[in-house]
């Protein structure tokens, strides 16, 4: 049998394969703790405690495998063991976790694929970058905590990541340690187990950066709260930087601590919103050059008009078209990938029609759904039938005249509409605002 070597390539394409399939939070607590070695014909992942060995195992292995058999020359058999970076047998780690776990020399668990040069800026992102940037030239100093907030799938994790990584890279030895917020709650109960919390507060209060992904799922968790509140003060007091996600903002989860909520309010919370068409365009054509894939404009275009929701989509359907192409030896031309896309296509063709567009946009502005057919012109029907079509154009592939038609008009006054609601949400903010809540509701 050969010796064991890491293969952290193989395991990071892996990681970047099951992103399309698993969600932000079960890629950060439970599929980056793992540490892949490989021998002969087989892939042993190590996990860092029991408790993230079963997990894995019981919810997660099947489609690691299926990744793994994807993208290796070879048949690589998929095994689990806890242990650190070297091989260990079962057997030696079969109860406590281990020591590696806790010590405050390991440098956090970063991805370095995600960097902030490699974030792809745009309207939507381009506050939560920019503090992103001003954190990591000055950590502990400005912006602290720093606080990312938006629905899944948008980038809060890649630009976490980024920032950790531009924290290590300005100062080599400075601790930066990312988790997500369910791993952390599950180390705690581990080190309560295994009588090991003074290990636990000593390793997580003595770093220069803690990034912790997620801080909304300690909500409900009480005992949970209190530690990360003694920890969170600890390190505020020595100005040593924290950066948290979330998937709303703080204020509205009704189960954290108030004592949280007022102290996440000490720094800076940013949002981060769905991708506008530019950037998503953008985000493929970055993400196909870095996989070496050959994406034409067009089709780069195509895809981003009908995939709207968020990044990870996105990538799925890159992924698709990748996997397919392969496979079949084809180009991936616009009408491959309609063919290939047709599924995700359809479902977003059907999660987004005129008729709930309308609806959508009459229950926010609590008037009647006629009204946005009516020949009234004053401004508090006009404006959210303005918005209504605007919807309709970015979000289907109807026609202006269909459009008109539908709302009893004809093509010019959506025209006139769709360029009229451009302009302002470029100068009015409260209707830009009310623009990006109707185009979450409409595509998430």
């Amino acid at each position: 049998m050969n010796a064991a070597l890491p293969n952290d390539s193989l395991w990071l394409r892996c990681i970047e394969r099951l992103e399309a399939e698993l969600s932000d939070r079960e890629i950060g607590a439970w599929i980056r703790p793992l540490r892949a070695i490989v021998s002969a014909d087989q892939l042993t992942l190590l996990a860092p405690n029991r408790v993230v060995l079963e997990r894995v195992r019981s919810d997660f292995l099947p489609k690691i495998q299926r990744a793994v058999s994807s993208l290796a020359a070879y048949d690589l058999h998929v095994s689990l063991a806890v242990g650190g970076v070297e091989a260990r047998s079962p057997a030696s780690t079969a109860a406590a976790p281990d020591a590696e776990e806790f010590s405050p020399f390991v440098k956090g668990r970063l991805d370095p694929r995600y960097t902030l040069d490699s974030f792809i800026e745009g309207k939507s992102n381009s506050q939560a970058r920019a503090a992103g940037l001003h954190v990591a030239s000055s950590p502990g100093n400005v912006y602290n905590p720093l606080l990312i907030y938006g629905d899944s799938g948008l980038g809060k994790t890649h630009l976490m990541h980024g920032i950790g990584n531009a924290i290590h890279g300005g100062r080599e030895n400075a601790r930066v340690v990312y988790v997500g917020a369910e791993q952390w709650f599950n180390q705690m109960v581990s080190a309560i187990r295994f009588g090991r919390q003074a290990e636990f507060k000593t390793y997580y209060r003595s770093v220069d950066a803690l990034l912790i992904d997620d801080i909304h799922f300690l909500a409900g968790k009480e005992h949970s709260q209190e530690e990360f509140f003694h920890t969170f003060n600890a390190l505020i007091d020595g100005r040593k930087q924290i950066v948290l996600t979330c998937d709303r903002y703080p204020r509205e989860l009704d189960a954290l601590d108030e004592r949280l909520k007022s102290r996440f309010t000490w720094g800076l919370s940013v949002p981060i919103e769905p991708p506008e068409f530019e950037t998503r365009v953008a985000i493929l054509l970055s993400k196909a050059d870095r996989l070496g894939i050959r994406l034409q404009e067009e089709v780069a275009v195509m895809v981003a008009q009908r995939i709207r929701s968020n990044v990870r989509e996105l990538e799925g359907a890159l992924h698709r078209l990748n996997a397919s192409a392969r496979l079949t030896g084809a180009p991936i031309s616009p009408d491959f990938a309609r063919v290939c896309l047709k599924d995700m296509f359809a479902s977003y063709d059907r999660a987004v029609t005129l008729d709930n567009i309308k609806r959508t946009v009459a229950n926010y502005y609590n008037i009647r759904l006629a009204d946005l057919s009516s020949v009234r012109r004053t401004r508090t029907l006009a404006r959210p039938r303005q918005i209504a079509m605007s919807l309709a154009k970015e979000l289907t592939q109807h026609s202006y005249p269909e459009i008109g038609s539908s709302f009893g008009k004809d093509h010019t006054t959506v025209l006139h509409a769709c360029r009229k609601v451009t302009e302002l949400r470029r100068d009015d903010e409260r209707l830009r605002e009310d623009y990006e809540n109707l185009l979450r509701m409409l595509t998430n």
